[in-house]
């Protein structure tokens, strides 16, 4: 029998006809003369995975979500994120940007089920058992902020015995003096760390350590994550420097004060003038009005469209009163506390540009928020080390120039959040897991990309994103209670099973019912397979796929 019988469709009385054709040898691996392509079943990256800086495997633990299974879900977070409830809070979400849903009607929440997940191991006390021996192995990891956390996570779960070292007198890093309580409650950073330090991590708090050579005397690898907790200076003429402050400064102070109620709050007066349009202008800003401050003024000297704060933290703060002054910078502060401010215009490259035009403005303080950066002072003297603008290099494996010295987070050349941050920690824990055993990790390659042109999106009825409540802006305004809301259960599920499963089966049953060759096999619930036996290569599997799992390819192939 040729090939041709052995791939025919089965229909014996088409046997004779298919045997008499003149086929070259290019039909010789067709199941028919009539197909020309195949189905094949294929595992396409979704948009939510592949733009998350933490690299976690969304569409996974939104389908376990989806079916209740939560700690499951909460699980297949923690394999490449161990702080879910704090980036279910802090995180900018840029997943949702990327969701293929929101060109449908509107992305998925993942940012609001990632924080229902979190919060119900917090409540359930759900925790994390390390599997795998120990190695014998000691690291150190400077700093204990979210990247000096994630990576003292997976090298303990790599069974390594690690060490966390911070200067703080709590661990958290930025997370706890950069970020007010409004925006991440104490008690849920509190209890994700402390879920860490129950495997195992060992944490020394007030401890600095001042050169990483002396700390590899001392460890077999050592990684470095000290985050950006120095305000920049900029050079303004001052009549009164008790006036002003940098932001960073000013937060931690409000970290120190307690809860910013109880304790010694940071006096800064009636009046108070934030310098800057980042995020971290904009929580001094709404921390000023929470301690008091009757007028609480964002001064940026472009617009706001070309403010690198995210456009919902500006929105919460306007809600709260905060007022915002576009297009100005700050020329000077006399003895009294007056600001002179200029005003400014963009040029055709959207620079801002000096008008000499002026007005005052009165403050009782300054806050100075035009950026920040990392102590690199622990690396002065360590041969092999480069450090420049700010910045220390690294090499593709996380390494600095000094063997066994790595380092992540705010202290390389990278895009600065927490989410980031995390992702660095990760992949710097397998850099070094690898390297103390001798070997060099590569990242496996990833699979292609799961586009909506692919989907039958009609499938998806019209579910609008389930929205988290707010305290009004009245309210929240004297009070560092938390701002946002989570979701109740029931809107979360809800919000999970909105997910469009991009790229990858979900187990819909749709090529089994609508293949008009019975060439679908179930196997089991979400696992099929083509018998092209009995496949004439007619396409509707695929057309019909809601998630476009079904890829149509060349017969020759």
């Amino acid at each position: 029998m040729t090939a041709l019988d052995r791939n025919q469709t089965g229909a014996e009385n088409l046997i004779p006809f298919a045997i008499t054709l003149d086929v070259g040898s290019s039909l010789e691996n067709r199941t028919g003369s009539w197909r020309s392509e195949r189905p094949v079943y294929v595992d396409l990256l979704p948009p939510c995975n592949k733009q998350c800086p933490a690299g976690e495997n969304i569409q996974q633990w939104l389908y376990y979500a989806e079916e209740g299974h939560y700690e499951q879900a909460w699980r297949e977070i923690m394999v490449n994120n161990p702080l879910p409830a704090i980036m279910g809070r802090v995180c900018y979400h840029t997943c949702q940007t990327a969701c293929n849903r929101a060109q449908v009607d509107e992305a998925v929440g993942i940012n609001a089920i990632e924080r229902f997940l979190g919060d119900k191991a917090l409540e359930e006390g759900w925790k994390v058992k390390i599997n795998v021996p120990k190695s014998g192995k000691r690291v150190l990891v400077v700093g204990s902020g979210p990247s000096g956390l994630s990576a003292a996570y997976h090298l303990a779960c790599l069974g390594h015995d690690v060490t966390v070292r911070d200067a703080g007198e709590k661990p958290g890093g930025m997370m706890r003096y950069g970020i007010p309580s409004y925006r991440l409650p104490r008690g849920i950073l509190d209890g994700e760390i402390q879920r860490i330090a129950d495997m195992g991590v060992t944490f020394e708090q007030g401890v600095t350590v001042e050169n990483a050579e002396a700390a590899l005397e001392e460890f077999d690898a050592v990684f470095t994550a000290v985050g950006a907790g120095l305000g920049k200076n900029v050079n303004i003429p001052a009549g009164d420097a008790n006036k002003i402050m940098d932001a960073v400064t000013m937060l931690r102070d409000v970290e120190h004060s307690g809860d910013a109620e109880d304790g010694d709050k940071p006096m800064l007066g009636r009046r108070v003038v934030v310098y800057g349009g980042g995020n971290t202008a904009v929580d001094a800003a709404r921390s000023a009005k929470r301690l008091g401050a009757s007028e609480s003024v964002i001064v940026y000297r472009r617009t706001r469209d070309r403010m690198p704060a995210h456009d919902f933290e500006v929105q919460e703060a306007e809600e709260e009163g905060i007022q915002l002054r576009w297009l100005s910078t700050i020329d000077s502060v006399d003895a009294q506390g007056t600001i002179k401010i200029e005003k400014m215009e963009l040029d055709e490259n959207g620079f801002p540009q000096p008008t000499g035009e002026y007005e005052e403005l009165p403050a009782d303080a300054v806050v100075m928020a035009v950026g920040q950066e990392s102590d690199l002072s622990l690396f002065e003297g360590v041969e092999g080390v480069d450090v420049s603008r700010g910045s220390v290099a690294v090499s593709q494996q996380m390494m600095t120039g000094r063997s066994g010295l790595f380092a992540g987070g705010d202290m390389i050349d990278a895009e600065r959040n927490v989410t980031v941050a995390i992702g660095h920690g990760k992949k710097a824990a397998r850099y070094i897991d690898a390297w103390l055993r001798g070997e060099e990790y590569v990242p496996a390659p990833k699979h292609g990309d799961a586009t909506i042109d692919r989907m039958e999106t009609w499938y998806y009825s019209d579910a609008p994103q389930q929205v988290r409540e707010k305290l009004e802006g009245a309210r929240r305004s004297g009070t560092f209670d938390e701002v946002v809301q989570g979701l109740d259960e029931r809107s979360a599920l809800f919000e999970a099973r909105r997910c469009m499963s991009c790229g990858n089966c979900f187990g819909c049953d749709n090529c089994f019912g609508v293949c008009p060759d019975n060439a679908v096999t179930k196997i089991k619930a979400g696992e099929y397979e083509f018998k092209y036996d009995y496949c004439k290569g007619c396409g509707v599997c695929a057309e019909e796929c809601p998630c476009g799992a079904i890829s149509m390819v060349p017969e020759d192939i």
